[in-house]
């Protein structure tokens, strides 16, 4: 960058529920460039023309046939969108790689596989391995000559992930690490090659490794039996006297951890973007469904009951969506200016949005899981049967609130971060709190009036901003650092700061696109946001005076529902008629329309 061009300051992770954010400042969906445009076209006629018809097989386990589509894809180069042009891959941006997270969801069981393999398999090579081991196996990951598998958890150590029993041990002439252990729950493991493996150094230091399938002492479990994703590989992986060359330890001694967390946070990033995808997929199908299916002489996308769950589902994609590139923006923003071989750098940017990738993490989850939890009603009791699509959408989806740590994890992880760099002086949020409270002690100013676009929503989405600073800010007040042990409030806390996200980046997106296609052309994100915004701060407020009942009693407690009083009104809009106009736009056109 020239010296003479002043350089936009860089945002902060979290930095959403202190600041005022222009439309122009976030990327959304409709600011893909022409390369992210055709990434996502070459996902989307691979997944329809290969996968789909193939999902059958996949479903009954024909390995040979997944492997075959995940080497199609390695053709295509959806596999080595995130491995360095260098290590023979595309090394695309994020943007690029939420687009193929989310293109490849038209099956759950193949997108958990491609994530298996291209995500948490393969990004510990790329940003933690060595020269040596970045040219030995990146070229092959990239193409899926070889497949990848994270093997993390086992049977005693699931969000503790730190209390692994697995060991490895230095042998006599130190050539090898000779690992003991049982992984379990591998995704990929029945076909793959490679496995990402932690274990304790002397039973004490958790560090990683890359053991391959056909090292000494390397086996695997049987099948498991899964509610969902069954046509994945789920074993356990069996390490017994496994012999790995000293030269595949991965990282430093010791410091397994780092590896595993930031995984896990870009696991979470990408897992957001598959559940977009599997709930358009499923939203396509409900309202195809709900146009065929007669009842009483009529369509029952005909009846206001199905048109007010056709379109809540839409919302909720249009909210998540666009959670989901607006952070894969920001950590784009903040990495582009890096070398591609400064992984460090790279992880750095992308760990400074941790708290947004949880949030899309159980966002997204949540989101999917209404979905197709609505296709099952609108189905009825064709949505029961497994010879419809509802019963693998529904039982396909419950997964995504245990993968890359629970959402209950992720809900405590949310404020526990914030607070974190508050105390450490990283985001300001304890000056913002003072100057709330500083707010709540002065006379109420009266609001100007605002007729521009969305008025009444930008000034909702400004006071559900200040409900979450004062809710965590009581919070802190009466616990302080015992407050990490109170999770109910934790988890209290993460909702309103999640639900103020979601608001504040559909509003953003639906300001943006109407600033540049005109109000008529955007009329149905305008009352999609409308409502979304009204309903999350009937919900912020009820999860607010929850909150403050738990925190304060008597007059304080008065006091301070007095003060979420004065954040939390708004005025009523007619959300039945906004639905419904949402609702006939869907069926007219058949699929998601934002």
């Amino acid at each position: 960058m020239s010296s003479t061009v002043k350089a936009k300051a860089p945002v902060k992770g979290g930095s959403f529920l202190i600041e005022d954010v222009a439309p122009s400042e976030i990327f959304t969906v409709e600011d893909f460039s022409e390369e992210q445009k055709m990434i996502a076209q070459t996902t989307h006629d691979f997944v329809v023309g290969e996968v789909y018809p193939a999902i059958g097989e996949i479903e009954h386990k024909n390995f040979d046939v997944i492997v075959k589509l995940l080497r199609k894809a390695g053709e295509l180069g959806l596999l080595s969108v995130d491995v360095p042009e260098k290590y023979g891959g595309l090394g695309l941006d994020k943007v690029c790689s939420m687009i193929v997270g989310e293109k490849v969801a038209i099956n759950g069981s193949f997108a958990v596989t491609v994530g298996g393999h291209s995500g948490i398999g393969s990004w510990p090579i790329i940003y933690f391995g060595t020269e040596q081991q970045k040219r030995r196996y990146l070229p092959k990951l990239a193409t899926g000559e070889l497949i990848a598998a994270y093997a993390l958890t086992e049977p005693h150590s699931g969000s503790d992930a730190l209390a692994a029993k697995t060991r490895a041990v230095l042998s006599d002439d130190g050539k090898y690490y000779i690992l003991n252990g049982t992984k379990m729950w591998i995704t990929n493991a029945g076909f793959a090659d490679v496995f990402i493996v932690f274990a304790k150094v002397d039973g004490e230091k958790f560090s990683c490794f890359i053991v391959e399938k056909n090292f000494p002492g390397v086996s695997t479990g049987k099948e498991e039996h899964k509610m969902g994703i069954v046509g994945s590989s789920t074993r356990t992986l069996e390490l017994q006297d496994a012999r790995v060359p000293v030269e595949n330890l991965l990282g430093e001694i010791g410091r397994g951890h780092v590896i595993a967390f930031n995984v896990l946070n870009l696991g979470r990033f990408k897992l957001g973007a598959a559940c977009v995808g599997g709930a358009k997929v499923a939203l396509k199908e409900a309202i195809s469904y709900a146009l065929e299916r007669h009842q009483f002489g009529k369509p029952i996308a005909s009846f206001g009951a199905i048109r007010h769950k056709l379109a809540e589902m839409a919302i909720r994609i249009y909210a998540a969506e666009s959670m989901i590139y607006r952070t894969a923006g920001l950590i784009d923003d903040a990495v582009h200016s890096l070398d591609p071989d400064d992984s460090q750098g790279i992880l750095k940017g992308i760990e400074e949005f941790a708290v947004e990738c949880s949030i899309n993490k159980v966002y997204g989850s949540e989101m999917l899981d209404y979905v197709v939890d609505e296709m099952v009603q609108i189905y009825g009791g064709y949505g029961y049967s497994e010879e419809y699509p509802a019963a693998r959408a529904y039982r396909d989806s419950r997964i995504n609130r245990i993968f890359e740590g629970t959402n209950e994890i992720n809900r405590m992880l949310i404020p526990g971060m914030l607070m974190k760099r508050a105390m450490k002086g990283e985001l300001p949020l304890l000056q913002a709190s003072k100057k709330l409270m500083d707010e709540l002690l002065s006379m109420p100013m009266l609001e100007e009036f605002d007729d521009s676009l969305l008025a009444e929503e930008r000034r909702t989405v400004r006071n559900a901003k200040k409900v979450a600073l004062m809710i965590s800010g009581l919070a802190a007040q009466k616990y302080l650092d015992k407050l990490s042990e109170q999770q109910e409030l934790l988890m209290g806390i993460a909702d309103i700061i999640m639900e103020t996200f979601a608001m504040e980046s559909m509003l953003l997106r639906t300001l943006k696109y109407a600033q540049t296609q005109g109000e008529q052309e955007a009329r149905f994100r305008i009352a999609a946001t409308r409502t979304f915004v009204s309903d999350s701060m009937d919900k912020i407020e009820i999860k607010a005076r929850n909150m403050i009942a738990a925190i304060s009693e008597g007059d304080t407690m008065r006091t301070n529902l007095a003060a979420l009083k004065r954040f939390v009104k708004h005025t009523p809009i007619n959300t039945i008629e906004a639905r419904q106009a949402i609702a006939v736009k869907l069926c007219e056109v058949g699929r998601y329309i934002f």
